[in-house]
């Protein structure tokens, strides 16, 4: 895969648990856990606005292009 989820670098950064994630952003801890390991198909701009939101980030600290 091309694209790459750095999510578990930016939780590691501001020290949140997936738990704490899960609640900030209303999303189950199953469903965060598939976007962390880079199995999610597709994610909304919404939920990436929330997750960017919650971490104190921009989107292009949670996901990387590489060839």
């Amino acid at each position: 895969m091309a694209i790459i989820i750095n999510l578990d670098v930016m939780m590691a950064k501001r020290k949140m648990t997936l738990n704490e994630l899960s609640q900030k952003v209303g999303l189950t801890t199953v469903n965060l856990s598939i976007l962390k390991t880079g199995k999610a198909k597709g994610v909304r701009f919404n939920t990436l606005e929330s997750i960017c939101k919650a971490l104190d980030c921009q989107p292009g600290d949670i996901l990387e292009y590489r060839k």
